[in-house]
């Protein structure tokens, strides 16, 4: 690995997962319809369930519940987030894809000597699965999961929690997102941030507040040379 100058900026490049660097919608939407089933509950489509995504497993089978006109307990958002794990967890690659420019950029960067992550509210173990089957896992200086135990985005403090693994300031690193929830986590660390199209979020991402948008994840390196501090001060 090349060395990084130790004043260059970001020190870290942390992603989000789902709707990031990965289209896990299929398997997510198959996974929650397969648990809908057991159940007794109808099917989604898969544009519903993406409006879903976004907020952790329970949250997730939470706005299913809302979907379907039906309240439900904590403790039973609980068990049933519980049945889409183990369903989730036998499928989490069937479906999903790298995104565009993912493989390529996470590479590229890791290469130049850049520390990189993870941060998802996507619970650990099965975030370290889907990155081993694409060949990323072992690239990663941080993986921090929606079950670490802080709060989950878009509260600052999984950002937080990779940058005191990593040992540096949230201002040193650079985070990569697609939804509100991502943007929100960042600017509340006061971490840069750069929102990507086309990902699972419920508003458009003009409006999410990101330091800067970009299309495809081989367009980091532009996000990059506009948000660094040379050019912000």
């Amino acid at each position: 690995m090349a060395d990084q100058d130790a004043t260059a900026w970001p020190k870290a490049v942390l992603f989000d997962l789902d709707g990031t660097l990965i289209d896990s919608l299929p398997d997510i939407h198959a996974a929650m319809n397969e648990t809908l089933a057991s159940l007794g509950e109808p099917p989604f489509t898969q544009e519903a369930v993406a409006r879903m995504v976004g907020g952790g497993v329970e949250v997730l089978i939470q706005r299913a519940f809302e979907a379907l006109d039906k309240e439900i307990d904590p403790a039973t958002a609980a068990k049933i987030a519980q049945r889409y794990l183990a369903i989730y967890a036998a499928c989490s690659t069937e479906l999903t894809t790298l995104n565009a420019g993912a493989s390529l950029t996470v590479r590229a960067l890791h290469a130049k000597g850049l520390r990189l992550g993870v941060v998802t509210n996507k619970p650990e173990a099965e975030t370290h699965a889907v990155l081993a089957h694409f060949g990323l896992d072992e690239l990663m200086a941080v993986v921090v999961g929606g079950d670490a135990g802080p709060r989950k985005k878009p509260a600052p403090d999984l950002l937080l929690l990779a940058c005191t693994r990593l040992g540096i300031e949230a201002g040193e690193a650079l985070f990569v997102g697609d939804s509100e929830n991502d943007v929100d986590a960042a600017l509340a660390a006061a971490m840069p941030v750069v929102a990507v199209r086309g990902g699972y979020s419920r508003v458009s991402v003009e409006a999410m507040g990101a330091g800067h948008v970009i299309d495809r994840l081989d367009q980091i390196g532009e996000a990059i040379n506009v948000l660094s501090p040379s050019r912000r001060g």
